[in-house]
């Protein structure tokens, strides 16, 4: 493969399977499922699981996080293309599954680099520069320290409480808006990062003791979990199974017993521990790649790939979501995610509300500070429309699923 600009195509007409509108199309349709009662389970046969609800009343509230999630319309940007005397290496866009693909889209994006007629050219120990300090960032320089490269700049305007760092941590890639004809490479990709977090979890990976842990995951239907491709790979089949909260309330759900919980915060320390010895980390602002001087950069902005890329499909996907605390940690051992209908918020933006809870636990805070509840997909809400009231909505709704 010579360096010539690799593209995805974007086809926004497409009529095949988008994982992203057939999420909310199926909860749109579903809502009403988990808000007018299932307090019994109808399938009588199915296993029981008691789970003892998180406490969500005022005192047990902490930190709220507004947190907006780079998406690229269409399809993440993972491509080539020599612009001046650089090789560039995109690597961005990945919406709220950067967690989910970031150590496959690392090897895939570098496997395109050493490819090329002009990557195989670059020694490796000349000058690298990633721009980016968030996951798809400190991944790349991970996967570049992997393969010998010796010489690595990594710069971003700040590198302490990111995105990636606020992320709620299920690896499943479920809010992405895929082109179709890309999905088999987005799953492949996908199925490459869980073989790396599972590694984690099970202590077998070298270089990195925490930040990973396998969890019961539940989600409405397989459809929805974006899970089933990796089935019968790397996972074993979803069960149906009710989740008993000992108030009276049921749901039937289905369960991936081997889910994967990324604890973002623990992640990205362990991460940039590693790297710190290995790479030199510049905090600076760059409006345009011929701001360094280096051969090879790889591209890996976020957000700011739509100012130095130029690039009109980067959107942000504004997230909200509460942090718990004085929890037990014991009865947060697993993970939820059920979306419900498309709404509007106060000032007309349209918002995809869901449900999730996750056992994240931010660094510095107490041992019973556990738990993360989330969230929204707002797209294109930004620092003017922070959408406050979208907090309350969140804790109304997981009452609600509660039953509390």
């Amino acid at each position: 493969m010579d360096e010539k600009t690799l593209k995805q195509k974007d086809n926004f007409a497409s009529l095949k399977l988008n994982r992203r509108k057939f999420i909310f199309t199926a909860a749109a349709s579903s809502v009403a499922f988990y808000y007018t009662a299932c307090k019994k389970t109808t399938a009588k046969s199915l296993e029981v699981r008691k789970i003892t609800p998180p406490r969500l009343d005022t005192a047990y509230l902490g930190e709220k996080v507004l947190c907006y999630r780079p998406l690229r319309h269409g399809a993440p940007n993972m491509s080539i293309e020599t612009i001046g005397t650089q090789l560039i290496a995109h690597n961005y866009g990945h919406g709220g599954s950067g967690w989910t693909l970031a150590p496959g889209c690392a090897k895939y994006v570098t496997d395109l680099v050493t490819a090329s007629t002009t990557g195989k050219a670059i020694p490796k120990d000349a000058a690298v520069t990633v721009v980016g300090g968030g996951v798809l960032g400190l991944f790349t320089t991970y996967e570049l320290v992997k393969r010998g490269y010796t010489n690595i700049t990594v710069i971003a305007e700040s590198f302490d409480k990111l995105t990636s760092h606020n992320a709620g941590g299920l690896l499943a890639p479920v809010s992405m808006s895929n082109n179709p004809d890309l999905q088999p490479l987005i799953d492949q990709i996908g199925i490459d990062a869980y073989k790396f977090y599972a590694e984690i979890a099970t202590g077998t990976q070298a270089d990195f003791s925490k930040g990973a842990v396998v969890v019961p995951t539940y989600f409405e239907d397989r459809e929805s979990s974006g899970l089933e491709p990796y089935v019968g790979k790397v996972m074993q089949p979803a069960k149906d199974v009710t989740l008993d909260f000992g108030n009276g309330t049921q749901r039937t759900m289905v369960t991936y017993d081997d889910g994967i919980f990324i604890d973002t915060a623990i992640m990205m320390k362990s991460l940039h521990d590693y790297l710190e010895p290995k790479a030199k980390f510049v905090t600076q602002k760059l409006t345009k790649f011929s701001d360094v001087s280096s051969p090879l950069v790889f591209n890996c902005t976020g957000l700011g790939a739509a100012g130095i890329n130029n690039d009109v499909e980067v959107v942000p996907v504004q997230g909200h979501l509460i942090m718990l605390r004085d929890q037990i940690p014991a009865n947060l051992q697993y993970m939820i995610l059920v979306y419900f209908a498309k709404g509007k918020t106060t000032v007309g933006q349209d918002v995809k509300r869901s449900f999730y809870i996750f056992p994240k636990h931010l660094l510095g805070t107490g041992v019973n500070d556990v738990g993360v509840v989330g969230g929204t997909f707002i797209e294109g809400a930004n620092t003017d429309t922070p959408n406050l009231e979208e907090f309350q909505i969140l804790i109304d709704n997981a009452k609600n699923f509660y039953g509390i």
